[in-house]
């Protein structure tokens, strides 16, 4: 009867000493792994909502090879789109001032973001694709420009950047797997001066502009 108390004593105590062992090993394991990705893996800027009034440098590089930042000294609307809002994204077009249209000192910036995975070839047949819309949206542009009579190539001022791995996207505060639509006013030095996740309207649009005045 002794011997058979000893025996269940004995088993307990092995088996909470297998346990903790086990536990132990565990969470070794844990902080092991999560070691070995901050060793191994390339340290990645955390990124948040983007909030008027700060400044931001943000690079472009647009689908012709023309590099930009939003802190160049230039008047930069940025808009993020995909490709199903494209009609909003001519809509904030259409709505930039007058006063604005063939000056160096203001320029709009379209990021088209796409979701998913894209070989090179989709990625060179949506580019293709964007490269043809392109040509649309200058026709309509120049219209514009004859009007005000403004002896300019509206083509040159038509800024385009793909965005496939969401690297943009992320610079200016979505997060992954995010597909907001919006509508960013930057100022000469990247103060971030108006951002909307809708259309705004003309005069939304151009009294933001004119704070950069």
């Amino acid at each position: 009867m002794k011997k058979n108390v000893s025996g269940e004593a004995e088993g307990c105590q092995g088996s909470a000493f297998s346990a903790i062992c086990l536990l132990v090993s565990v969470r070794a394991l844990q902080i092991f792994l999560s070691l070995a990705t901050a060793l191994l893996l390339p340290a990645m800027p955390a990124h948040g909502t983007l909030s008027t009034g700060n400044t931001y440098s943000i690079s472009f590089v647009d689908i012709d090879g023309n590099k930009f930042s939003t802190a160049d000294g230039h008047v930069t609307i940025v808009v993020l789109t995909t490709p199903a809002d494209r009609e909003q994204a001519r809509t904030v077009g259409d709505r930039v001032p007058d006063f604005c249209l063939g000056k160096p000192a203001y320029r709009m910036i379209t990021v088209i973001h796409f979701t998913g995975r894209h070989m090179a070839i989709g990625r060179r047949m949506a580019t293709a694709f964007i490269r043809h819309r392109v040509r649309e949206e200058a026709k309509r542009l120049q219209a514009r420009y004859d009007a005000q009579k403004i002896s300019r190539d509206a083509k040159s001022d038509i800024f385009v950047v793909t965005d496939f791995d969401g690297t943009v996207a992320s610079q200016l505060g979505q997060s992954e797997g995010a597909t907001d639509f919006c509508v960013f006013v930057f100022g000469q030095t990247g103060e971030l001066l108006a951002q909307w996740h809708s259309v705004p309207s003309a005069d939304e649009l151009a009294a933001a502009i004119k704070k950069s005045d």
